[in-house]
Formats: C-alpha cells, sequence, structure tokens
C-alpha cells in the first residue's frame, strides 16, 4: 500500500515561516506530479503548488513569492517552504501524488493533512 504521511506544521506568527515535508511510502515504482493542497474552515480544498516530476512548479496567486515547492525524486519526498506567512495562510496542508504507479496501476493519493496556523 502506499502513504503520504506530511510533518511540519504548526503554530507561527504572521511573517513567520514554517516548512511542510511529505513523505510518500509503500511498493511505489513512479510518481507523476505532487503538490500541496489546503482547506481552510468553511472553505473547499485549494492547490496551493504542484510540481511535475522534471521539477516545473506552479502555484497560486495568493502564495506566488512567497512559497516554493521543491522534490526530492530519490526520496519520494516532496516539500513546501512557507515564508512570510499570514493569518489567511491558516488551513491543513494536504499533499498529494498524482499518478503513483504501484503494484500494476496507477492511482492518486493523499495524506492525511497537518495543520498550520498563523496567529496575527
Amino acid at each position: 500500500q502506499v502513504q503520504l504521511v506530511e510533518s511540519g506544521g504548526g503554530l507561527v506568527q504572521a511573517g513567520g515561516s514554517l516548512r511542510l515535508s511529505c513523505a510518500a511510502s509503500g511498493t511505489i515504482f513512479s510518481i507523476n506530479a505532487m503538490g500541496w493542497y489546503r482547506q481552510a474552515p468553511g472553505k473547499q480544498r485549494e492547490l496551493v503548488a504542484s510540481i511535475t516530476v522534471g521539477g516545473s512548479a506552479n502555484y497560486a496567486d495568493s502564495v506566488k513569492g512567497r512559497f516554493t515547492i521543491s522534490r526530492d525524486n530519490a526520496k519520494n519526498m516532496v516539500y513546501l517552504q512557507m515564508n512570510s506567512l499570514k493569518p489567511e495562510d491558516t488551513a491543513v496542508y494536504y499533499c498529494k501524488g498524482y499518478d503513483i504507479y504501484s503494484s500494476n496501476y496507477y492511482h492518486d493519493y493523499w495524506g492525511q493533512g497537518t495543520q498550520v496556523t498563523v496567529s496575527s
């Protein structure tokens, strides 16, 4: 089975930084893109950033210039460096792996989420 586990969330003051990590484990032969999503209370889950296997990144307008996504293909890990955090960044952050090839089929997988709280 494939599992994605996030870490690195927590409480930080506005203007501060956090680095989220997501580790994919299990029988994994390949992972296509990886991404970070977030969901604030009462709101829909939204894409924060994604990165292809080749390293091309895409960001939501709200985080451009403040967040940086990166990945380590050899370790099946993806990271999200979050700088200049704002209270509106408060949400549960989820990691997603797209088209993970495992046990003869492709499937998308989600992590369980990690809470990020930014105080004003």
